[in-house]
This record gives structure tokens, C-alpha cells and sequence, in this order.
């Protein structure tokens, strides 16, 4: 029998030397081991589609499935294969031999490889602008049913929203390239190490890394647990990964709007300025927010006044209301204000010449955006 062999994310299958074994043409069972070996707890059900294949390479997707009617939800991974002498080398997205892998495989197409090479755990440092929007069509309205709560409910990192209403079309927060995991549920993987799953669809996409765009119909809103877990209601399950595993949505940027973590899962509550809609309010989607952007957040509403310097020693030159988008040039410092935020000396130079305190600003990094004056 074959020995197997786990080092540093990748299954080899090992021959002794007593009993030589040929290597099997399917990578299905060493991509079965590589996912126990990951996530042991729910290997009951494991779903693995081979989508593509280029002579000893093959690429898909393997996902553990869930229990329907329960909040045990699905876990899915992306997978590369080559085929050795020795056995099948295996790794899932999110283990340091896929982006190695990704680099060399012909099963991996240009568009991906960068994508794959970021998802590397280098990528947060402090930074939680997203570049994305609401999962839906810009100017629409829909409801939050579900504040930040677990990909599988109450468990932490909360990553996800419930989302439904409006036309009920859902469509990638931003783009990248999208896959099909299984029915019912899209992961579209981002630039930055991003990556969005949108699960519980009716009539979604069948895809196997197709080039998406921000705004790109990906499914209808609906109930669909074909994969595990449950659903009440039609809605999406919108979650953010980063680096390849599912992180907290609170503080990052979903459009202009932050969400919050409340006492509970499900509870919280998103913030576009002053303006706070807690779990089961309505939400306007304004579209992406740039990364040289930022929402005016007065911590209270009303305006803020614009100054000709980076100071309350200069002269006032307008005003600038409460969750409204500016864009800045540069940053300077100056005198300290305290925002929601807390209390800095940084002063932002927009678009325009004129100058606000970063303290009422939400630009997603505690600091410039667009480097020193």
C-alpha cells in the first residue's frame, strides 16, 4: 500500500519500495487526503470537480459539503495537481504550494496567475479599502436582513452579510475571476488578496475562472443549500476572504459603507459617514469607493469646513456635507481633531485645493492614502 507524505501543502503519494504502485491517472484521491489534511472536521461529504486537465496537470475545485438545514455551511478550496513519478502533488488555494504551483501549471491561465501569486497572507497590513461595491446594481436599494455574522453563522472571523431585495440580480463587488463551487454558490478571486463568495443562488453562472467585471450578473437571490447549510428567505450570503480564508467584514469597505460588528452575529450595522443602518435596514448601493477616496464622517452628520491649510488656523473655503466622496491629492500635518476614530494631526489636500482633517474622513488606512505633501 502507498505511503502518503505532507510537507509544506502538498500530498505526494509515496510508493514503498517493497510493493511499487503506479501513479493513478485521477488526482481525486489525493486531492480527498490534501483536504482532510486541511480541514479534517468536515470531510463527510467531500465534492471535487476536476475542470480542467493539460497532460500530468489538473486543476479544479474541491469543496466539503455541508449539512442541509443546519448552519454547517460548505468549505471550498481551488486545487492544482501535477502528476510525478512519485505521485501526485497536491495544494489548495491558501497553502504556500499553490501560488508555486500556479506559477508553472498550464492549467492556469495569465489572467489567474497574479491573482493566485497575492493571495500570500502579505496583503492586509492595515489596509481595508476593498475597492468594491454592493453586490448589486448601482443606485438600487436593498435590505440587510443579516449584519456580520460567521460563513457558517455564529462562528468567528464574521465575514459575511445577508443581502436581498431590489431586483434580486446579484453581481461581483468588484472584478476578478469568478468559479462556480458548486451549485448555488460563486467565489469571484479579486486582486489585493481578495476573494468574494456569494452562496444560496437560484440561476447562477457556471463558471471555471471566467474574467469578470465589477457588476457582473453572477445569480438571482435565493435559498439554495444544495451544498450544506440554510436558508430563510431568499438573500445572498455575501462574504469577504482575504488570503485565501474567510476575515472579518467589519472596518473593510463594502462600497461606501463599513460594516460593524454588533453584540452578536446577525446584529450590527453599516456606517456610509454619520449615516448607521443597523441589521434588517435598507442600504443604498453608491458604488466603489477609489483608493485615493474617502467618505466625509463628521461623527454626527452636518458639515465639515474646508480650510486653505492643513489647520484651524486657515481660512475657511467651504464646506463639505456628512457621506459625501472626496478625493485626495496628498496629506499633510497639522492641528489634532478626534474623529470616530480616534485623534490624529493628519490633514488631507482634495481634488479641489482645499484641505479637511483626516479625522472625519474614512479612507480605510491610518494614514495618507496619497502619500505626503
Amino acid at each position: 500500500m502507498a505511503a502518503s507524505v505532507l510537507a509544506a501543502g502538498a500530498l505526494i503519494a509515496q510508493p514503498t519500495a517493497a510493493q511499487p504502485t503506479a501513479v493513478a491517472a485521477d488526482p481525486t484521491a489525493a486531492v480527498t487526503a490534501a483536504m482532510a489534511a486541511r480541514k479534517p472536521a468536515v470531510m463527510a461529504a467531500p465534492k471535487i470537480d476536476i475542470t480542467r486537465r493539460d497532460g500530468d496537470w489538473a486543476f479544479g475545485t474541491a469543496v466539503a459539503l455541508g449539512v442541509p438545514g443546519t448552519d454547517r455551511m460548505p468549505e471550498g478550496w481551488l486545487f492544482l495537481a501535477e502528476r510525478t513519478p512519485d505521485g501526485w502533488r497536491v495544494a489548495l488555494d491558501g497553502e504556500p504550494g499553490f501560488a508555486d504551483l500556479a506559477a508553472e501549471a498550464p492549467v492556469v491561465t495569465e489572467a489567474e496567475k497574479p491573482l493566485f501569486a497575492q493571495q500570500n497572507g502579505l496583503q492586509a497590513a492595515g489596509d481595508f479599502r476593498t475597492g468594491m461595491a454592493m453586490p448589486w446594481t448601482t443606485g438600487q436599494t436593498w435590505g440587510m436582513p443579516g449584519g456580520p455574522h460567521g460563513w457558517s453563522g455564529t462562528p468567528t472571523p464574521w465575514s459575511s452579510l445577508d443581502l436581498a431585495g431590489g431586483d434580486q440580480r446579484v453581481r461581483a463587488a468588484r472584478g476578478g475571476t469568478a468559479y462556480t463551487m458548486c451549485k448555488g454558490w460563486i467565489r469571484v478571486v479579486h486582486d489585493r488578496g481578495y476573494a468574494t463568495d456569494y452562496y444560496h443562488l437560484w440561476n447562477n453562472i457556471n463558471v471555471n475562472g471566467a474574467a469578470v467585471a465589477q457588476g457582473a450578473y453572477l445569480g438571482d437571490t435565493g435559498t439554495d443549500v444544495t451544498c450544506g447549510g440554510s436558508a430563510f428567505g431568499r438573500h445572498v450570503h455575501f462574504a469577504l476572504r482575504q488570503n485565501s480564508a474567510y476575515v472579518g467584514i467589519a472596518g473593510h469597505n463594502v462600497g461606501k459603507w463599513v460594516p460593524q460588528n454588533g453584540g452578536a452575529a446577525y446584529q450590527g450595522s453599516a456606517l456610509h459617514g454619520s449615516t448607521r443602518v443597523a441589521a434588517g435596514g435598507s442600504v443604498y448601493n453608491y458604488g466603489p469607493l477609489g483608493f485615493n477616496q474617502g467618505v466625509v464622517d463628521t461623527n454626527g452628520g452636518g458639515t465639515l469646513n474646508k480650510r486653505s491649510g492643513p489647520g484651524t488656523g486657515y481660512g475657511v473655503v467651504g464646506s463639505v456635507a456628512d457621506g459625501a466622496t472626496v478625493t485626495v491629492s496628498c496629506s499633510a500635518n497639522g492641528t489634532s481633531h478626534t474623529g470616530r476614530y480616534g485623534a490624529t494631526t493628519l490633514w488631507d489636500r482634495l481634488s479641489d485645493g482645499t484641505w479637511i482633517s483626516d479625522a472625519y474622513l474614512w479612507t480605510g488606512v491610518n494614514g495618507p492614502i496619497s502619500g505626503y505633501c
